[in-house]
């Protein structure tokens, strides 16, 4: 029966649903090759108890034909075999087995003995006299044989006389099973005693998981702080140190939505209290010529709030956690950069900026989330458009190296050098510029950026004034692996 129907699954719980367990898991490996193991020992002891067995009895067999060869000899070419009838009795009584005896003689015919023992051929490299031994069957029962071979005359080459005795194994069998029993009757003992100690030592082992287990169902939901790892064991500390990772970057997590909750708050507070404002204005004019103004204010209010609600409404989208499951395509950067431009040329074409994209002659594939970085390709895109003054030149551009490189080149009015890092923090706008803004663009840009593995970085225009915006993305040289891949599996290229 496998370990796996009997064993008790540790997990804390009661709901007597089925759950893989780490004690269970270790118990099987521990176990498993035990009970393995466990009848290849029985076969090796029981080798071993045999060979122990022959020793003795292959030592008096072995007496027994010596004294059998002092008995055979040559006169004039013919085998004789001279014994008294004791000699004869004692070769043939045996309480427990019963004794075989063979003589042949130099043509191999059998000169003494029973006919049944079967004749063996001299092996090479022949000792004469030397006592050797083989196993075989008698009348259907298994016997040991101890043979020997003699020379008929001195010469090397004279022919050789077969002497053989064979013997029952019942004694040798009885011996056997007693060192057998001697050695395996403690092992009944000994392996339940071991898994019990086994059983022991592995909740003891898991002990600290389950204090583990305790630690996190006695804290409050808004505790997050990390737990402390003095006198942990070593194998468990790379679990807690994990968690305390984990934990630490879900506090991150929160903390930016709180962030993000109050500095939406704060932003939405200012365009609701003008909108207020202008409508009850709006309310107290009877001239037609103000009160268009008024209305005029009004729509340019809540243009300007519809504008700060929708980039938002992005940022929380790229910092979301739940964006990195967002399913991961495929694309082309030229595509991508083709279809923002044609969206955003009736802006430009109201400035009479020229626009213009320019772009790879290859394809610059990457892999990424299409919604995500069609955002990041416009934002860069309208804040070069918003900053280009009328009749300036706006260019995006397409470049393939190792990367895949997207550039935005405008002549607007550029950003001074103490302001390069601080407009990628939400909120923050360059003093002087004349354009009303959210602040967010850009923070979104870092954000959507790092979700991919990409690196946005502002620098002056080598043209001249204005501002060259460059976004790297790692390029899509590896096939695809399958569909389900996220945010998190996108890897730069090395």
């Amino acid at each position: 029966m496998p370990l796996r129907k009997w064993r008790k699954v540790k997990d804390g719980g009661g709901d007597g649903a089925h759950h893989n367990s780490l004690f269970g898991e270790i118990l099987d490996w521990m176990l498993a090759p035990l009970l393995f193991l466990w009848p290849i020992s029985i076969i090796i002891t029981h080798n071993v108890a045999d060979n122990i067995a022959n020793t003795p009895y292959d030592k008096g067999l072995a007496e027994s034909l010596r004294a059998l060869s002092q008995m055979v000899s040559v006169e004039q070419g013919e085998v004789k075999v001279s014994f008294p009838a004791p000699a004869r009795a004692l070769f043939r009584s045996d309480q427990d087995d019963v004794l075989y005896f063979q003589v042949t003689d130099l043509i191999g015919e059998v000169v003494a003995g029973d006919r049944d023992i079967p004749w063996i051929g001299a092996p090479r490299n022949l000792i004469p006299g030397e006592v050797l031994f083989r196993d075989g069957v008698i009348q259907g029962e298994e016997v040991r044989i101890a043979y020997l071979f003699l020379r008929a005359f001195p010469e090397p080459t004279s022919p050789l006389v077969l002497l053989q005795m064979a013997e029952t194994r019942n004694k040798r069998g009885d011996l056997a099973s007693r060192v057998v029993t001697g050695v395996l009757l403690p092992q009944f003992a000994i392996i339940p005693l071991a898994v019990v100690l086994v059983w022991l030592g592995l909740s003891r082992g898991i002990a600290p998981l389950n204090r583990l287990q305790r630690i996190l169902r006695r804290r409050r939901p808004s505790d997050l702080s990390p737990i402390s790892t003095v006198g942990v064991p070593e194998e468990v500390r790379p679990l807690i140190v994990g968690f305390n990772e984990m934990m630490g970057r879900l506090e991150e997590n929160l903390q930016a939505q709180q962030r993000f909750i109050a500095d939406a708050a704060h932003q939405m507070r200012t365009p609701l209290t003008g909108l207020r404002t202008q409508t009850e204005l709006a309310l107290q004019e009877t001239e037609p010529r103000l009160l268009r103004r008024s209305l005029e204010q009004i729509a340019g209010s809540a243009e300007r709030a519809s504008h700060l609600i929708n980039q938002l409404l992005s940022l929380a989208r790229a910092e979301s956690s739940s964006e990195k499951i967002y399913a991961v395509e495929r694309l082309d950067l030229n595509v991508l950069a083709l279809e923002v431009v044609q969206d955003l040329f009736p802006r430009a074409l109201v400035k009479h900026i020229d626009f213009g994209l320019e772009a790879a002659e290859e394809a610059l594939i990457i892999d990424g989330n299409p919604v995500l970085l069609r955002e990041l390709v416009k934002n860069l895109v309208d804040n070069a458009i918003k900053y280009t003054p009328v009749g300036g030149q706006v260019t995006v551009r397409t470049l393939g190296t190792e990367f895949a490189i997207l550039e935005v080149e405008d002549s607007g009015i550029g950003i001074p050098e103490g302001d390069r890092e601080m407009v990628f923090e939400r909120f923050y706008r360059v003093l002087g510029s004349g354009e009303d803004g959210s602040g967010l663009g850009l923070p979104i840009v870092q954000e959507i950026a790092e979700l991919h593995r990409a690196r946005v970085t502002l620098n002056p225009n080598p043209a001249g004034q204005g501002t060259l915006a460059q976004a790297v993305f790692p390029r899509s040289l590896q096939p695809r692996t399958g569909e389900g891949e996220t945010l998190d599996d996108v890897t730069p290229s090395e």
